[in-house]
């Protein structure tokens, strides 16, 4: 479970988020490409658009549920 504590500074201010337990598999760049970017080092991933309609949404849903590292928070914000 990704820990609202340990976010990755890059990540936007909202509902969802990426921790420091992400080890850059991509998994959620593929699934929500519009909401989810690698940082300059390419060693993780961040949130850098909160998504903004219901497509948006359910993608981030769906990368948050295939993370293998459970590394996607929702805050419900």
């Amino acid at each position: 479970m990704a820990d609202r504590e340990d976010k990755q500074p890059e990540n936007v201010p909202g509902k969802f988020y990426v921790d420091s337990t992400c080890d850059a598999c991509q998994v959620c760049i593929t699934v929500a490409e519009d909401n989810f970017k690698m940082d300059d080092d390419e060693d993780h991933a961040y949130v850098y658009k909160q998504p903004e309609n219901d497509e948006e949404l359910e993608a981030c849903k769906e990368a948050m549920d295939g993370c293998p590292n459970e590394s996607i928070g929702d805050d419900g914000e």
